[in-house]
This record gives C-alpha cells, structure tokens and sequence, in this order.
C-alpha cells in the first residue's frame, strides 16, 4: 500500500489488519503515535512509547504488481465464474 495523504505521505507498507467496519487499515511501518503509559505489573515498561496507529482506507492506494505504480482497483469476473480484483492501469489480476 501507498500512502497518498497526511503525514506519512509516499511511503510503502504491508497491511497487517483491517478493520472493515470502521474503515480503517493498520499498515506496517506507517502511522506512528506517541503513547503515554503507565507501568503495571513486570511486564509492561513505563514511559512513552511508540505504536502504530489505524489509517482511512480513503488515504491509500494499491500498488500493482506488474506495473509497481499505485492503481485504482476494478472487478472482473472470469470464465470459471470467480470474481477477480484487477489493476485499473494495466488490467493484470491483482490477487
């Protein structure tokens, strides 16, 4: 994925989880937020610590394989009746 918007703005990363409901996605390496917390137990470490935090969906975009440039995503459904994602740009099956 590609981040087209906000403070991380062209960097690439791997989507970890989605979370479709809220329209959110957590991408490997981007979005970082600074977190205040508080020792508990033996585990935890005290301090401020850094995490990854959720992004829009609306904010990202696909990179193709093929042709390595962020596209837009279509449908297509194949002769054996599976439906497909393809690239926008070049018509290559994405999945």
């Amino acid at each position: 994925m590609l981040v087209i918007t906000g403070k991380d703005k062209g960097k690439k990363g791997k989507v970890r989880f989605a979370y479709p409901k809220k329209e959110r996605i957590l991408v490997e390496g981007i979005n970082f937020i600074k977190k205040h917390m508080r020792a508990t137990g033996q585990v935890r470490q005290a301090g401020i610590i850094e995490q990854e935090a959720t992004i829009q969906v609306s904010n990202v975009m696909l990179l193709c394989n093929k042709c390595n440039h962020p596209t837009r995503v279509g449908f297509h459904t194949l002769e054996d009746g599976r439906k497909v994602r393809i690239c926008r740009s070049c018509s290559e099956v994405i999945d």
